[in-house]
């Protein structure tokens, strides 16, 4: 018999491209079919070692072509899906925010519509076979807005996006919500705090704290450096979503966070002294002569933190990493690449 397919969009992105080789391992039971735009941020470099593959294979296309997953839910007989696939960057967002109501809203409901109909006979009705099939849709904290001094988000904390990207996450969010809710399917959401590691798109902060001190240039810091984010291995994200996938209950959202809070400017210091250690500049001289800061940017959150005890209580969730042996893993990669 043959195994069941599982579709898995956004896999030469980051996340997904760290989702798959883990995917490969833990879920021996599922066939893997990648989708992928191959936008700016994709690279079919960060699939290298998983294609080929006898359980994996990979197609080219965008989520809001309907008429193509229709095709591959009909030919492939798609059974589950993991959505990773989304614009992120929060500065394109506020540059040009079409592309990302156009990713992450209409194609979310493309992809999710289409699932629909390729599994449900009706509301709350699945088609024989199709009793199992998931829809895993993978988000982020940004949802929630910014925090204070204290506090964490919870599943339970309300929406208050302030960026357009995060404003597009929160609305796919909800639609992916009105689907358990209104047709019954078996949906479930997870919301992440900010990953990092081998893979990342160089837009980002850590790769381009790495990129710049290792080129020599000013290394750039929004504002006085002191905004907080919580920060999780993309291992140890990959590992929660495989178990929400396997284990998390219909039309629940669990988040997953590393527990580990740092500003901004601590960030770049700590990956300066590792490349001190690692690769020295010359002279002498230390890579965090090279942090500049620069104008911040517009409705840039202050705090984020997670508190994911949910995960952790009812799926047996803990993380590996902290950031310290994380963040030596990930520095470690993008030098074994320079």
């Amino acid at each position: 018999m043959p195994q069941p397919t599982l579709l898995l969009t956004g896999t030469a992105g980051f996340i997904g491209a760290n989702f798959v080789p883990h995917a490969l391992a833990h879920l021996p039971g599922h066939h893997l079919l990648s989708l992928d735009a191959l936008t700016y941020a994709g690279d079919m470099a960060n699939l290298e070692g998983t294609l080929p593959h006898p359980r994996h294979e990979f197609v080219r296309g965008d989520i809001t072509d309907r008429a193509l997953l229709e095709r591959l839910f009909r030919e492939h007989d798609i059974h589950g899906v993991v959505h990773f696939a989304a614009e992120s960057h929060v500065d394109n967002s506020i540059s040009g925010p079409g592309a990302f109501i156009n990713t992450n809203v209409v194609g979310t409901f493309t992809l999710l519509d289409v699932a629909r109909l390729h599994w449900m006979a009706g509301p709350h009705k699945p088609k024989p076979g199709f009793e199992g099939a998931r829809f895993l849709h993978i988000s982020t904290d940004e949802v929630y807005g910014t925090l204070g001094e204290t506090g964490l988000f919870t599943e339970s904390t309300p929406y208050a996006p302030n960026s357009p990207y995060s404003a597009s996450k929160a609305a796919s969010d909800m639609v992916v919500r009105s689907y358990f809710h209104t047709y019954g399917m078996n949906v479930v959401t997870t919301n992440c705090s900010n990953n990092y590691g081998p893979r990342q798109h160089r837009e980002k902060l850590i790769p381009t704290i790495i990129r710049k001190a290792l080129a020599g240039e000013s290394i750039p810091i929004y504002g006085d450096g002191k905004n907080i984010r919580d920060w999780l291995y993309v291992e140890d994200h990959c590992a929660g979503i495989r178990l929400a996938f396997e284990k998390g209950r219909a039309g629940e959202t669990y988040n997953v966070g590393g527990r580990n809070e740092r500003t901004n400017i601590e960030i770049a210091r700590h990956i300066c002294a590792l490349l001190d250690a690692r690769r020295p500049r010359a002279g002498g001289a230390k890579h965090a002569d090279l942090i500049q800061y620069v104008t911040d940017r517009p409705g840039h959150d202050r705090r984020y933190a997670i508190d994911a005890s949910k995960l952790e209580s009812e799926l047996g969730w803990r993380a590996q990493e902290n950031f310290e042996s994380g963040i030596v893993k990930t520095v470690d990669w993008y030098l074994g690449r320079t």
